[in-house]
């Protein structure tokens, strides 16, 4: 019997998708002697379904130098998926952005001598690259405009996206200035459908607003402050709030913080009977040792969180931004966005000293606050009845402020959360500017407070307590902060909002209880404001009203010496002697106190700068997991 032509080959071990083959082919070690792979080589890579992991794994195997030897390669890749993208039809041009994505991702982070000019020679070379990414940025520009679908528009985005933060600190992005892509986003943005879709526009926007804007007139800055579409602006202030409270769950899935009302349920669990509650069983959180959930409260917030760095921008730049974020109501539903905004900004601050990252994802929440604080119209509306929300204020570290439910004015909770802020970050490297921060937004509300004369019902006293611990903790570690930078900015802003409170008090606090809390609190605290005048030399300094407290101080406490032999009075008896005392006090106060200084970009140029740095890491995390 003849033996057949046809033979069965031996079946092999693993079974390896098409399309890594031609990864491993395009990426080996030696070029191909003609120089280019043939057509039907690219017209194959393109209609394969891409397999983003394998590629991405062959790719992180090569280190910098092996890239650059690779340079033939890499170039023809991305040649050809400009190509694609040009004819933008069939599957091929999706196919073609997510291999670049995955490209871009893989090949840009990686630590090259002379990073300009090395990615030009990876992707280009010299003489071509304004040719090939002019049309590359024209035919990105063209598909999130008018792609045939939202997923095709959405992965050109993300292309974008993965180039910006890889080649953040390199001249490429001078391209993506070149040509406006402002128009084509916001029309993106406009016709998604969901807040998720929103996220990454969003945050690309951040980014190319933020290349370079200290060194030139960044264009897309320029776009920001011009931008007048309302509902575009929802879109992105829903998406920023959406944002925010899944940042927020992070946070909540760790520690579980709401305060439990009274229930039956509630009080059997507590006896130990909670088998016998009635109602159905809520699925319960594990609980983490101190230390597990400390570490694991250190990696967040999630690298979503880049999405504070586009609010910031716009909320800088636009005021139309800034009403729609103050004002914007909730859907059906949902929290009211600016309620999660604020509600992940105490969160951020009750756990802001684990990492340099939450430290600045804070200060950018803050600043935003102390934008919109500074808007007095906004700020009317902030402190009046027209802005009550609820706000979930973080509860997962001691102490705590009183719980409070339902709905309340802005104003208290963002008063609050600055508490929370100063409260929980106290370090001998105290972080100065995130202090001024709280303090400052305290003072720009108490200040607008007591011009309005606005009373305003709220725990006082926890404002003041907070404060007067913040002197004691100052005077006691005076060695490791006097040589801090700025430093004595923050003296003075303390003392200051001290001294606008007993002068002012009257105008802002709800009752006179109120008002004898603060006095009593500022006597209790006499010798503790002399030791911090003297430690810091206070009184040679004009800039402070340091004498205000020290003349209050030191008028109640003759009065309550001179009280004859009873020497240990209560407390009780000391709020009489308070109340007695107004007749003959004078409160001698610095003119100005209810003044401050309005924000100036320019002065936190360091800080956004550090700032668009981390956001670039976290988008390089975000494409990377695509």
């Amino acid at each position: 019997m003849e033996a057949s032509p046809l033979t069965q080959q031996a079946r092999p071990e693993t079974f390896q998708p098409k399309i890594v083959q031609l990864y491993e082919a395009l990426f080996k070690d030696d070029i191909d002697p003609e120089g280019d792979k043939p057509e039907g080589f690219w017209r194959e890579l393109f209609l394969l379904k891409p397999e983003r992991s394998s590629l991405q794994e062959i790719l992180a195997k090569l280190g910098p130098d092996d890239v650059l030897n690779l340079q033939t390669q890499t170039q023809q890749l991305f040649f050809r998926a400009v190509e694609c993208l040009k004819k933008n039809s069939g599957v091929a041009h999706l196919h073609a952005l997510e291999t670049l994505t995955t490209f871009f991702s893989a090949i840009l982070c990686k630590k090259y001598t002379n990073p300009s000019s090395d990615i030009i020679a990876v992707l280009a070379g010299l003489d071509q690259v304004d040719s090939v990414f002019t049309d590359f940025v024209g035919a990105l520009d063209g598909i999130i405009r008018n792609g045939k679908s939202m997923d095709v528009r959405e992965r050109a985005v993300e292309v974008v996206l993965s180039i910006t933060s890889g080649a953040y600190q390199t001249s490429l992005l001078t391209y993506f200035i070149q040509r406006d892509l402002f128009p084509a986003i916001m029309k993106f943005i406009q016709e998604c459908d969901s807040p998720t879709r929103v996220l990454e526009p969003f945050t690309l926007l951040g980014l190319l607003a933020n290349y370079n804007k200290f060194e030139f007139q960044n264009p897309y800055q320029l776009r920001l402050n011009d931008f007048v579409n309302e509902a575009a602006i929802q879109k992105i202030i829903r998406c920023v709030g959406y944002t925010c409270r899944n940042l927020r769950g992070q946070y909540i899935d760790i520690i579980q913080d709401l305060p439990e009302g009274w229930s039956i349920s509630t009080t059997l669990n507590m006896i130990g009977l909670g088998a016998i509650a009635p109602g159905s069983k809520a699925s319960q959180k594990p609980t983490y040792d101190p230390e597990v959930a400390k570490q694991m409260f250190a990696e967040l917030p999630g690298e979503d969180a880049a999405v504070l760095l586009g609010t910031y921008d716009f909320s800088h730049a636009n005021k139309l931004f800034c009403f729609n974020l103050v004002t914007l109501p909730a859907e059906k539903g949902e929290e009211q966005p600016i309620s999660s905004f604020l509600s992940l900004t105490s969160y951020l601050l009750q756990h802001a000293f684990l990492s340099a990252r939450a430290t600045n994802y804070a200060h950018l929440s803050l600043m935003v606050f102390r934008l919109l604080i500074e808007d007095q119209l906004l700020c009317k509306r902030i402190c009046s009845d027209e802005s009550k929300v609820a706000v979930r204020l973080c509860r997962q570290r001691q102490p705590f402020l009183p719980v409070t439910r339902g709905d309340r004015i802005l104003a208290t909770s963002v008063l609050d959360t600055m508490i929370d802020g100063i409260n929980h970050n106290l370090r001998r490297r105290l972080d100065i500017s995130l202090y001024t921060l709280c303090v400052g937004i305290m003072l720009r509300i108490i200040s607008y407070l007591s011009r309005s004369r606005t009373r305003l019902q709220y725990h006082w006293s926890e404002l003041f307590r907070s404060l007067l611990a913040l002197i004691r903790f100052l005077t006691t570690y005076a060695s490791d902060l006097k040589t801090l930078a700025h430093f004595d900015s923050l003296l003075d802003l303390v003392v200051n909002l001290l001294a606008l409170s007993l002068s002012a008090g009257e105008a802002f606090l709800p009752t006179p209880a109120a008002y004898d809390d603060l006095f009593y609190k500022v006597v209790e605290s006499g010798e503790i404001l002399a030791k911090f005048r003297d430690t810091y030399n206070l009184a040679s300094r004009p800039s402070n009203s340091i004498g205000t407290l020290i003349s209050v101080s030191a008028h109640y406490k003759t009065m309550l010496d001179s009280g004859g032999s009873k020497r240990n009075l209560t407390s009780t008896e000391v709020a009489e002697v308070i109340k007695q005392g107004y007749e003959t006090l004078s409160i001698q106060a610095k003119e100005g106190l209810d003044g401050w200084e309005r924000y100036r970009e320019a002065d936190e140029r360091t800080l956004l700068k550090k700032m668009a740095r981390a956001t670039v890491s976290d988008v390089q995390v975000i494409v990377q997991s695509r």
